[in-house]
């Protein structure tokens, strides 16, 4: 009995070792500084592929812009986008470009914490210091809304910030937006645009039980999205078979208006509507040209 008490002491010890270790060890890393003069026409649009609008701005509950998001009902609680408007005490009034760069593209909070993987980050990875830039500018014209975020209802474990350095440490990697040799200027724009900025994979693959995308699954669908909903496989050839063209399916990216007539509902109308519906007429050719031949 003596020998598994020291047993078990040993074994306490060297859990609590552990979690000590994984709460103080740092992730991410500060990034250069970011000087160029960023392009707020560019970062707007940016902004609108991204999803930024779309998410962050609560439609349904007559939100300002950007000033916190519908909330997000998922199997690990409920998430709120926060408030990403200009004012200082609740919004990013007081941060710099490196502190945005360094929460867009890695995910990591001015403290030095990771933010939950609701935060689509893993896709933003790839973007430029001039696109961090452009973006930054555009975001410095949204009015300033003195409207707290609204806090995460997450229960233990999960609420445990530390514990997600484990979760980036296994699942983390980054977007497969590099053009590909041999295709074509359309098809690679589609590429860095569906893998990239407009994450279209977040919603339209399946997950894991520690929630995150099943990449040898991409753009097979998801029956579980946050709320209830569902996203459709976006495979090439089920694509195909039920009809979609390049034609049809940029326009409707654009108006969100399917081929039967029916209408996008859910939260793909919000993406429409928020993000998709902004885009050019060649941005939403060249997503339609990569999904329907991504294979």
């Amino acid at each position: 009995m003596l020998a598994l008490l020291r047993v078990a002491s040993i074994l306490a010890v060297a859990g609590g070792v552990v979690v000590i270790g994984l709460m103080v060890w740092p992730v991410g890393k500060d990034p250069a500084p970011i000087t160029l003069t960023g392009d707020v026409n560019r970062g707007a649009y940016l902004a609108r592929a991204s999803g930024c609008i779309a998410c962050h701005t609560n439609v349904a509950a007559g939100g300002a812009p950007l000033a916190g998001g519908a909330p997000l009902e998922t199997p690990f609680g409920v998430f709120y986008p926060p408030n990403l408007t200009t004012d200082p005490d609740h919004g990013i009034g007081d941060w710099t470009v490196e502190d945005f760069a360094k929460a867009v593209r890695q995910g990591i909070s001015r403290r030095g914490e990771p933010y939950f993987p609701t935060f689509t980050y893993p896709f933003y990875a790839s973007f430029s210091d001039q696109e961090i830039a452009d973006l930054w500018a555009a975001f410095q014209t949204v009015p300033p809304v003195p409207e707290p975020s609204s806090a995460h209802e997450v229960p233990f474990p999960v609420n445990q910030r530390w514990g997600l350095k484990i979760w980036r440490a296994v699942f983390l990697t980054r977007p497969e937006t590099r053009p590909v040799e041999g295709r074509s200027a359309a098809w690679n724009r589609g590429r860095e645009l569906v893998r990239g900025a407009a994450h279209c994979g977040a919603c339209h693959t399946p997950r894991n039980l520690a929630g995150a995308r099943l990449r040898a699954a991409d753009f097979a669908g998801n029956k579980r999205l946050p709320g209830g909903g569902t996203a459709p496989s976006l495979k090439p050839a089920v694509l195909r078979a039920k009809g979609w063209t390049v034609a049809n399916l940029a326009f409707a990216l654009r108006t969100g208006v399917m081929p039967d007539g029916d209408a996008f509902g859910g939260s793909m109308g919000e993406v429409v509507q928020g993000g998709t519906g902004f885009l050019t007429e060649a941005d939403l050719s060249a997503m339609a040209t990569y999904l329907l031949n991504s294979e």
